[in-house]
């Protein structure tokens, strides 16, 4: 049986970030992100020649070439400029704050402009106990959604579905 559609004014809206690796000098290379009314956008983001770190193994993980990123990839500035234009006066949500905030703050020195939206963890939607329930409550997501592919818009996606969940049986 279906579960029942959550009201979408209740509902976050929901980023994340897929990057070259982690560390000071990684650098986002996809943005996802999915909107209270379930719209939901995908980007990939051409490195700049200043960008340079990667690593083998998070490639492995997202399945996203640097041959990929040069041929379908877009410049920092449009990127940032469409998700300003998006996300303008919102609050978004993220389950990586640490990372996704210097990812975000990279590309939007890189375009040099600032963000329009405020980037926040999702650790402030949800007390500790409810906290602890969500990477199950997103697994689940993913299976229900038949999300098998690890993209940023499919974990965004994933990400809202289970604090919808996780908020409701709270």
């Amino acid at each position: 049986m279906p579960s029942a559609t959550p009201d979408p004014a209740a509902l976050p809206c929901v980023l994340d970030i897929e990057a070259s690796g982690f560390g000071g000098r990684s650098y986002p290379i996809e943005i996802g992100y999915v909107l209270p009314d379930g719209r939901a956008a995908c980007m990939l983001v051409r490195p700049v020649p200043g960008w340079t770190h990667w690593d083998d193994a998070a490639e492995r993980v997202h399945g996203i070439s640097r041959a990929t990123l040069q041929a379908h990839g877009r410049a920092p500035g449009e990127v940032a400029a469409a998700l300003n234009r998006d996300l303008a006066g919102r609050t978004v949500y993220c389950d990586g704050w640490a990372h996704d905030y210097s990812w975000l703050a990279a590309l939007f020195e890189e375009a040099g402009v600032p963000p329009a939206f405020r980037l926040e963890s999702v650790g402030v939607l949800l007390d500790e106990p409810h906290l602890a329930q969500l990477d199950q409550a997103r697994r689940e997501a993913l299976r229900e959604l038949g999300l098998a592919r690890h993209r940023a818009s499919n974990d965004a996606r994933a990400l809202q579905r289970a604090l919808s969940r996780v908020a409701a049986a709270a």
